[in-house]
């Protein structure tokens, strides 16, 4: 295709996305976007251009070194859950919003801390975005059949990254509140998620199916090049060594990435999301490196001999056998990989950048002046940013990047990364850690990695230039470790395990010998024990001092406005039972004063914010650790009063609930035998009657004799049947009520039940349709009462068919282990609301249009209960014209099914 046929597909691609996401803003309360898939398909950012085409480049050249980027994130996973757990609760009561907050808060909610971390992220990350446009550039030109040219002003590719900056300037700055969830954001992300995963998976198909005869034949041929073996296997201790830390620094990312910090703690909803990630993006790990391995060696027996990028074997490969349309949507797979890491990247980074170093540092003292609105100007910083970070990692890529794999660049980037890893795992878990050792030992890890990796790529660039003539192999990784004998470790895995050793080495000395403040030692109770504080973070506060709500309230309607301002104040002083005129400050207003602050522009300068109106005296630490323990006693006791409330609750409500109970049993045992008293009164009524009239009047004709003596026939089965029918239900309802079991055919029982009551279908001239009459399968039941189910829903029918013909359908079907019978008649529908009571004794609809018919009103409560004592379930439902009960029983009947409730 030609570059402007791409262009615009690129363009539609991304109003596509932009469609999906103004949707999903639309519907943001919608469960399925704010359910556990969207959330978990969001995680798999993590797959980059890095997984899409990169992994592809390695397996083809080094073999099974690609794995190590996903086996550290699936090792990861078990230790993931509960360690996101634990930021997901930290962050949420905080109002965190990056990964630099996090770590601000943690050490004194200080802006140094929040500013390095920023600055060593935006170092690391400048690379791994250039390594997107890098994809970009490279599979626009296999796909346009075009060469990357020198001058970036005449290439089409800049275009199409300038296109995609701008959109992600444009989108990704949407929100002045940074810890304000994105839905549509996270719906264009899950979108793109399948998308990619789709059209790897079709090109691996592709590939092994259609390009080779199976995976077997693409085996065979692979099998045959030189170096197969070598490549594919781990060669003794020092292959296994770099594996293990290749793996151990994609296990370090996936926590560290400032975009999987976004996505699994910023924009998580509810805690139980993550078990549905636990498994969804282990699996969706596996399902998009299926194909990697048969596409490498696919490519490498194709294009052997040939000088071509195994980066993009999975566009070459379909472009090779002439499919432009595999080809064509490999490439969108590859964008879809590309654009959501950038936006979600590159959102991350705006906020580090506008929160935790333009706003505390360059304005500083504007931000306390009265006069200064804030929104509009962050939101303008916020898109700015973005656009010089991606116009700077195009930079990096024109400058250095081009003459690396992706891999390679995207390793540096994760070594880098790996530098906080002190810093973040010591300060969840270890409450000496202190700002000091972060910084040094952040420090040492980060010029380490500088000297062993960055400065021999500078240094390479600068020789390809011809700006200098250094022998590479005096600098970097390789070279240093060689002259101390540790030649067993290639450059990646020594810049790591050397940075982070002297890196975790210098923040626990200086973290044990530096002096903690009281603000750092408070937080590092609050994290470390953040389950004994996630409900009430507010009162484990410290802080002394002299505030006054008004002029706090000053700042919180510059930067939050009036309305939501009044709410939030109404509520804190609703929860904390504070007087409206009460005026004076206190620690929890402090805290929940930044706590909103920290949401719009950062805990560091929420921070700044709150201590330019306020005066804070220092406490010392001792008083710190009594005030907190005094906390945690409190919040134990509080917890325990909770439990015994909740359980006192509980039991008033099982009370309750028995007494309802027992009154409504009461009730129905009144109503009961009141309907039956009259039931029976109506037939000895008439009995009595008759026989009164032939015992005083000797003289009545013989005609009258016999009608009186019929009627008393009648009268007395019908009273023996209703007794018969009461005796039936006290039975079933105490349980007395024993089956007798054996294996019979529905339809032959039916037929038993069809030809006792034939002659009333022919004297009401009734029409019967029969389905299912080929169902034979045998099924355990009780066939006395089923018989007596069968002609109780007959009985019915007939009754209430009318019309011309009046019209009785019967339908046997079996479905999954269950059969199911259908009776039904043209007669008049049942009201909605009541098709559930006409299963309760003796009901009677007060609809007019139903006439009302002789009987008991006992034989559908009896076929209930004969349903139910089969395991089976039985309802009724409105048809077009008429009603129709059903009824279904499993095959064997004998015993409850699991899935049963």
């Amino acid at each position: 295709m030609g570059s402007i046929a791409i262009i615009v597909l690129l363009v539609l691609y991304l109003g596509l996305l932009f469609i999906v996401a103004r949707w999903a803003e639309k519907f943001r309360n919608g469960k399925l976007l704010t359910g556990p898939y969207v959330y978990a398909l969001s995680i798999a950012v993590y797959c980059s251009a890095w997984t899409y085409y990169g992994s592809i480049g390695v397996a083809a050249t080094s073999g099974l070194d690609y794995l190590t980027v996903y086996v550290g994130p699936l090792i990861a996973f078990p230790f993931w859950y509960l360690i996101i757990r634990k930021i997901i609760r930290i962050s949420r009561i905080n109002k965190i919003s990056s990964i630099a907050d996090l770590l601000a808060l943690r050490y004194g909610n200080s802006r140094s801390v929040g500013a390095w971390v920023s600055l060593l992220i935006i170092l690391a990350v400048i690379p791994y975005l250039a390594l997107q446009l890098k994809a970009i550039s490279e599979t626009f030109h296999v796909v346009t059949n075009t060469n990357e040219t020198s001058s970036f002003l005449v290439d089409s590719a800049s275009y199409v990254i300038l296109i995609i900056a701008v959109f992600s300037a444009f989108y990704g700055s949407r929100f002045f509140d940074a810890s304000e969830k994105r839905p549509g954001m996270i719906a264009a992300v899950a979108l793109e998620s399948i998308l990619k995963l789709l059209f790897l998976l079709l090109a691996g198909i592709f590939v092994v199916y259609f390009v080779f005869d199976g995976s077997t034949d693409l085996y065979n041929k692979a099998s045959e090049l030189e170096g197969f073996a070598e490549k594919n296997r781990i060669d003794g201790a020092e292959g296994a060594v770099n594996w293990f830390s290749l793996s151990l620094l994609s296990f370090l990312s996936f926590f560290l990435l400032p975009r999987q910090f976004h996505v699994s703690v910023v924009e998580n909803r509810k805690e139980k999301h993550l078990k549905t990630a636990a498994w969804l993006v282990p699996l969706y790990l596996f399902l998009i490196n299926l194909f990697v391995f048969p596409i490498a060696w696919g490519g490498n027996v194709l294009f052997e001999g040939e000088q071509v990028n195994a980066d993009v074997y999975a566009l070459l490969i379909p472009q090779y056998m002439d499919n432009q349309v595999i080809t064509l949507l490999v490439f969108l797979g590859g964008l879809s990989a590309t654009v959501s890491m950038t936006i979600v990247a590159s959102v991350s980074l705006s906020v580090m950048l506008t929160n935790n170093l333009i706003l505390p540092f360059g304005l500083s003292k504007r931000i306390h002046r009265p006069d200064f609105h804030p929104t509009a100007l962050i939101v303008r910083f916020r898109q700015i940013g973005i656009f010089l970070l991606l116009m700077l990692a195009f930079v990096f890529y024109r400058s250095f990047a081009m003459d690396y794999s992706m891999v390679s660049v995207g390793m540096i980037a994760f070594v880098l990364i790996a530098q906080l890893a002190p810093a973040f795992f010591g300060g969840l878990y270890w409450k000496t850690a202190n700002r000091k050792g972060v910084l040094w030992g952040m420090l040492t890890g980060v010029l380490i990695v500088l000297v062993l990796l960055v400065l021999p790529a500078v240094l390479k660039a600068f020789k390809g230039y011809g700006l200098l003539e250094i022998d590479m192999d005096e600098f970097g990784a390789a070279g240093i470790l060689d002259t101390i004998g540790m030649g067993i470790l290639d450059p990646i895995p020594a810049a790591l395990w050397w940075s982070l050793l002297f890196n975790t080495f210098v923040f626990v000395v200086v973290s044990i010998l530096a002096k903690t403040d009281y603000r750092q030692r408070n937080y590092a109770e609050m994290f470390v024990d953040i389950d004994h504080y996630v409900d009430s973070h507010i009162n484990a506060f410290v802080w002394r001092g002299t505030a006054y709500i008004s002029d706090v309230e000053k700042i919180l309607v510059r930067f939050l406005g009036e309305e939501r301002t009044q709410r939030a104040l109404r509520i804190f002083r609703q929860r904390n039972q504070i007087a409206p005129e009460e005026d004076l400050a206190d620690a929890r207003f402090i805290k929940f004063a930044e706590n909103l602050l920290a949401g719009r522009i950062g805990t560091s300068s929420a921070r700044i914010l709150i201590q330019g109106v306020t005066k804070e005296e220092k406490i010392s630490l001792n008083e710190v650790l009594r005030i907190l323990e005094e906390s945690k006693r409190q919040i134990e006791q509080n917890k325990e009063l909770v439990k015994a409330g909740e359980e006192l609750r509980k039991l008033s409500e099982h009370l309750q609930s028995a007494n309802e109970a027992l009154l409504t049993k009461d009730k129905e045992k009144d109503e009961f035998l009141n309907i039956v008293t009259h039931e029976l009164r109506t037939p000895i009524t008439a009995i009595r009657s008759a026989s009164e009239i032939l015992r005083d009047d000797d003289e009545l004709p013989e005609e009258f004799k016999n009608r009186f003596l019929e009627n008393i026939i009648v009268e007395s089965d019908r009273l023996n049947g209703l007794i018969s029918e009461i005796l039936d239900l006290e039975r079933f309802d105490s349980g007395k009520n024993a089956l007798s079991f054996e294996q019979q055919n529905l339809n032959e029982i039916l037929n038993s039940v069809l030809a006792t009551l034939n002659h009333l279908f022919v004297s009401k001239n009734i029409r019967l349709i029969r389905n299912g009459l080929e169902v034979n399968t045998l099924v355990w039941l009780d066939p006395t009462r089923i018989h007596q189910v069968f002609t109780n829903l007959v009985g019915n029918a007939l009754k209430y068919a009318e019309g011309e013909p009046a019209i009785i359908e019967i339908s046997v079907t079996l479905k999954d282990g269950v059969q199911e019978v259908e009776v039904s008649n043209n007669g008049p529908n049942i009201p909605e609301e009541e098709l559930d009571l006409i299963f309760d004794k003796f009901y009677q609809s007060a609809d007019s249009r139903l006439k009302k018919t002789q009987g008991s009103g006992l034989g559908l409560a009896i076929c209930r209960r004969i349903i139910l004592a089969h395991h089976g379930k039985i309802w009724a439902e409105n048809k077009k014209e008429g009603v129709a009960v059903c009824f279904s029983i499993p095959l064997d009947s004998r015993e409850k099914p699991e899935d049963s409730l």
